[in-house]
């Protein structure tokens, strides 16, 4: 270590918190705005063309991150002793190749593609189509049984396309968290549970509101070539649809409906599904590929005998929705720079510093950069259907999905606060940095169920998605909110996420400087965290713990 560099930490190390231990300090020195822009400068540049799964720039990024990892002296926790867990998943690029055409009673309308409808496939088929099928509005579509909730009431589905409402029911707080966005407003859900009740199609109608973004990002993400992890036997829908709400609204009024109304009445337990008395005909041409991409992954061991046999795994992905053709304007490269060039800069400057520090953690940490997040959370949960280690001897998951680049915040976002134990180690750190922990201040837009987490959640491991806080020096928290809210509506899943002179990263520094120190904390405790009784997630965790009880399986690190 030249003196430079040596005098340049122990000036970073002083002005760092008092309530931070030594080793602590050491490790938080090694966060820098350089290091974290370098990260980024790279992996969001043109020349990875947006590290679309599967693609050049996917096989350098991966390449990238493998070297970085190899350099701080990381385990290669891959296959056959490598960095690289692959993983096959299959590639859909769909045309319609008819008018999406809905009639009623002699009259009838078109639905245009992509400037008021997205049309993707629910089959890894060649060709899907569904003809005058009977659209049935089946209020948000769910079925809750711990809420006494059931929007079906056993009404037969089969062959016909149900019209489906985002987001949960939120206007009655003692329903679904209130406006607080659980995994029934998802998508995903929406889809699964339609196919679970034999739909051969869903509509879901857009709102900003319901989503959380606006129709722009539907369009970008769900328009080009998409990919999935290979079927499995698990019941499918053959067409996935958005449309706008006034394309919703057409399609209600076609046959004597009034959408408005239909969502007013399934805002109660007593809804019961409408049959809109018209039918849809659209048709699909797919191309299929099959194609392989890959977890990065790499293990710091660690440091206590026994300890060491758990795990704490911390994610971000590396991937990005490449190159769009359908793009507006001459720049057709998705880069993803904040989203998430730089949440892998940050496990990469975490592993930078963690690794710097004796005695190493007590547990195991494993850094993992994982892939086709923005297809469906596929790589995290391929992960966590095929772990390097039992799920019950993975102590919590700490996710990385974008940084703050506005400057310093008081306050540090949370995403999963109030679920497991792991807010008193986020709390106890931010203190010592004299800031705040916000919970999701916008939790309406679902955030814990949208990132990789969600799938370390579902096998029952404590996890958290720390993000960007709100409350900036000078400026009240709706300035900070402003701030999002502008990001979300011109550049999230758009060409402009790019890395540019306006980003600040004081505030990127401090905040991975808190996950630092936080991660060594939850590392080095006697003990592993736990869900906070009662928890959706708490069931999953007791089996894992269970299911390792019964077995002998030796610890992987």
């Amino acid at each position: 270590m030249t003196k430079l560099v040596l005098l340049s930490i122990l000036a970073v190390t002083a002005a760092l918190p008092a309530a931070f231990s030594a080793r602590e300090k050491a490790a938080a020195a090694r966060i820098s705005a350089r290091t974290l822009s370098a990260h980024i400068g790279y992996l969001s540049d043109d020349l990875l063309e947006g590290r679309a799964p599967a693609s050049r720039g996917s096989e350098l990024a991966m390449r990238y991150i493998a070297a970085q990892y190899e350099r701080l002296g990381l385990t290669p926790a891959g296959d056959d002793k490598g960095w690289l867990q692959h993983f096959d998943i299959v590639g859909l690029t769909s045309e319609v190749v008819t008018p999406i055409t809905v009639t009623a009673g002699g009259k009838s309308l078109s639905i245009q593609p992509y400037a008021e409808s997205v049309l993707a496939p629910g089959l890894q088929s060649e060709a899907m189509a569904i003809r005058d099928a009977e659209v049935v509005f089946v209020g948000y579509g769910i079925t809750a049984p711990e809420q006494k909730w059931d929007d079906w009431k056993d009404v037969d589905v089969r062959g016909k396309v149900v019209m489906v409402m985002n987001n949960d029911p939120e206007s009655d707080p003692q329903l679904f968290a209130g406006k607080t966005r659980l995994y029934y407003g998802r998508w995903d859900y929406k889809y699964a549970e339609a196919a679970r009740h034999g739909a051969a199609g869903v509509i879901i109608i857009h709102t900003e509101p319901s989503a959380g973004y606006p129709w722009q990002v539907v369009q970008s993400s769900w328009s080009g070539q998409s990919f999935e992890l290979p079927a499995n036997g698990d019941p499918r829908v053959t067409l996935r649809m958005w449309t706008t709400e006034d394309a919703s609204r057409r399609i209600a009024k076609l046959g004597g409906r009034d959408l408005d109304e239909l969502r007013r009445s399934a805002e109660k337990r007593e809804f019961k599904p409408v049959s809109l008395g018209v039918k849809l005909s659209a048709a699909l041409k797919v191309k299929l590929e099959k194609v392989r991409t890959a977890n990065v992954l790499g293990m710091l061991p660690g440091s206590d005998p026994k300890l060491k046999a758990e795990v704490v795994v911390v994610t971000a992905h590396h991937d990005h929705l490449g190159v769009r053709a359908a793009a507006k304007g001459s720049d057709k490269i998705f880069n993803g720079a904040l989203d998430n060039a730089s949440g892998v800069a940050a496990i990469l400057n975490v592993a930078e510093a963690i690794t710097a520090v004796e005695p190493r953690p007590k547990r195991s940490i494993l850094f993992a950069a994982v892939a086709a997040e923005e297809s469906g959370l596929l790589g995290s949960e391929y992960f966590c259907k095929h772990p390097v280690v039992a799920p019950g001897r993975m102590a919590a998951n700490l996710n990385i999905d974008g940084l703050q680049i506005w400057g310093r915040a008081s306050d540090i976002g949370f995403v999963g606060f109030g679920k497991s134990s792991l807010d008193d180690v986020v709390v106890g750190v931010a203190r010592a940095q004299k800031r705040e922990v916000t919970p999701d201040e916008m939790p309406e837009k679902g955030g814990f169920y949208r990132s990789d987490q969600f799938n370390f959640a579902r096998i029952g491991v404590p996890a958290m998605y720390l993000k960007a806080g709100v409350r900036h020096p000078g400026h009240d928290a709706q300035w900070g909110k402003d701030l999002h809210e502008h990001f979300t509506k011109e550049r999230y899943h758009q060409p402009s996420d790019q890395l540019d002179a306006t980003w600040s990263f004081d505030g990127a520094v401090d905040d991975v400087q808190l996950m630092t120190v936080a991660l060594m904390r939850i590392a080095d405790a006697p003990k592993m965290p736990d869900w906070k009784r009662g928890d959706e997630f708490e069931a999953p965790r007791l089996k894992a713990l269970k299911d390792l009880a019964s077995t002998a399986a030796p610890p992987r690190p």
